[in-house]
């Protein structure tokens, strides 16, 4: 039954693949939209904030602008999954001796293949615009693990959005919401600097979390406590949208 899965799994997940690679715009679109506030923060607001770590900017904004190129990618999984129950390849691959669970993995793995293309994107552009770390191999090793678990979290969730919405557009607005989540966070700005009620948000909520970890990673710099609240933060979403997103895709095709 494994192999089954697996190869079946494989199979759906290079049918999703040839989409995007027919269609590569989806890839630099989700790029576009980090690239320009990179490009308007450090150039045109950079100067004006004080971030209090002395160093460049760019270095300071990097990790939530990840966080955001991922928000952003996600939106065309649920667009795609819905497309694909609107147009009745469902009932079609139901009919097929095909596990249950590699319809939506074929997904999730499409979105995370997607949405490593954008990050690797935006990071070479940062590198353009003068990021520079001195983070050893292990130090980016735990960058992309933290980034692939925050991808599968989002991506179940976008998950629900695509079996769930009942429209294309609805389909794809629930990212706005998580795309924005980020400005409310230490990613931009310090979260001593903002008023009381909005400061204690943002420094409980998990985009804050990780981007603090992500950016201690890159610095070379202890990450105290804020890689095991933001691993749990991640894998408790993960955990609870896959369960939800299983939970409703049952109740579709019963």
């Amino acid at each position: 039954m494994t192999v089954h899965v697996l190869s079946d799994t494989g199979t759906l997940t290079g049918r999703s693949l040839r989409h995007i690679l027919r269609s590569p715009d989806t890839i630099i679109t989700t790029a576009v939209t980090p690239i320009a506030l990179m490009l308007i923060f450090v150039y045109v607001l950079g100067g004006a904030i004080n971030t209090g770590s002395g160093g460049s900017y760019i270095n300071y904004l990097l990790p939530g602008i990840l966080l955001i190129t991922i928000a952003s990618g996600i939106a065309y999984t649920a667009y795609r999954l819905f497309l694909d129950m609107q147009g009745g390849i469902f009932e079609r691959f139901q009919s097929m001796p095909i596990p249950r669970p590699s319809v939506l993995w074929a997904h999730v793995l499409t979105s995370l293949v997607g949405n490593l293309a954008s990050l690797a994107i935006v990071t070479g552009v940062a590198l353009i615009m003068g990021f520079r770390t001195g983070a050893s191999v292990v130090d980016w090793l735990a960058v992309a693990g933290i980034l692939i678990l925050f991808t599968l979290a989002l991506t179940w969730i976008a998950v629900i959005a695509g079996l769930s919405a009942k429209t294309v557009d609805g389909a794809s607005a629930f990212s706005y919401p998580l795309i924005f989540l980020p400005f409310i966070s230490s990613a931009f700005v310090p979260t001593d600097s903002m008023p009381g009620p909005v400061a204690w948000f943002a420094e409980n909520q998990p985009v804050t979390y990780i981007v603090n970890t992500l950016r201690a990673l890159f610095a070379q710099q202890p990450v105290g406590d804020d890689i095991w609240i933001a691993l749990a933060w991640c894998a408790g979403l993960l955990v609870a949208a896959y369960a939800a997103a299983t939970a409703i895709y049952r109740k579709k095709i019963s």
